[in-house]
């Protein structure tokens, strides 16, 4: 796998990059495996290993799930204990929703006082509730993925993921590979989704879904950050 280390540009990076580390260091050493035993399972220098685990280097989507693939975890179980909406997701829904847009389709429903029916009181707590502004999240070379479950799920991770433009999951020389089955829905933008070697860019309504153990590569070479629903189901078994 490439080493392409992408440097922490701002102070919020870094610490989502130290976050990412400890989490990584923590369960290599709860596993009982060397530095260079993990270097060695994925391929990789172990002086690249110990710069992502003290968080001055940034693994590639593909990097990052070599490692939790050795380490039998997931992305749900290092992602950040909080998050908030943030200017970006608040620009996608103007960018959707906006007057004069109609980028996916979609428009403001707003139903007027005599139809709109009344709200009933709120009782109870709803089972897997997970509310848009506890969202955890991980962010990985730009990369920013957002678990939609309130706590990790061992069966699926359940994620809404963003690429910015000029952002990808892998370089395009070392396509990804990993067990389990992806299933992905656009929201808004365009991704360019590789597959063994069918490429197609999809757009806001389009699916895909694909056998994770084909090489793969996602990439997002536009002008506009694509939006994303993905699951992936099985990635452990």
């Amino acid at each position: 796998m490439s080493e392409a280390v992408s440097a922490v540009a701002d102070d919020d990076g870094a610490q989502a990059g130290t976050h990412l580390g400890q989490r990584l260091r923590a369960a290599r050493e709860a596993a009982n495996m060397s530095l260079r035993e993990m270097a060695r399972r994925v391929h990789l220098s172990p002086s690249f290993i110990s710069q992502v685990e003290l968080g001055r280097a940034t693994p590639s989507v593909g990097t990052l799930y070599a490692i939790v693939t050795e380490l039998g975890l997931s992305l749900d179980t290092l992602m950040a204990e909080h998050a908030g909406p943030t200017d970006l997701e608040a620009g996608e829904i103007n960018a959707v929703l906006g007057a004069g847009e109609n980028t996916a389709g979609l428009a403001p429903v707003r139903a007027s006082a005599e139809s709109a029916p009344s709200a009933l009181p709120e009782v109870g707590s709803l089972p897997g509730l997970q509310r848009h502004c506890d969202r955890p999240e991980l962010f990985l070379g730009g990369v920013r993925w957002e678990r939609l479950t309130p706590a990790d799920d061992p069966d699926v991770e359940f994620l809404r993921v963003t690429y910015p433009p000029g952002t990808e999951s892998c370089p395009v020389d070392n396509l990804m590979v990993h067990g389990g089955k992806e299933y992905c829905h656009i929201l808004s933008g365009s991704l360019e989704v590789q597959v063994a070697f069918a490429r197609q860019v999809l757009g806001p309504g389009d699916s895909v879904n694909f056998d994770s153990s084909t090489p793969h590569r996602l990439s997002n070479p536009f002008e506009e950050t694509c939006v994303a629903i993905w699951f992936v189901v099985g990635r452990n078994h």
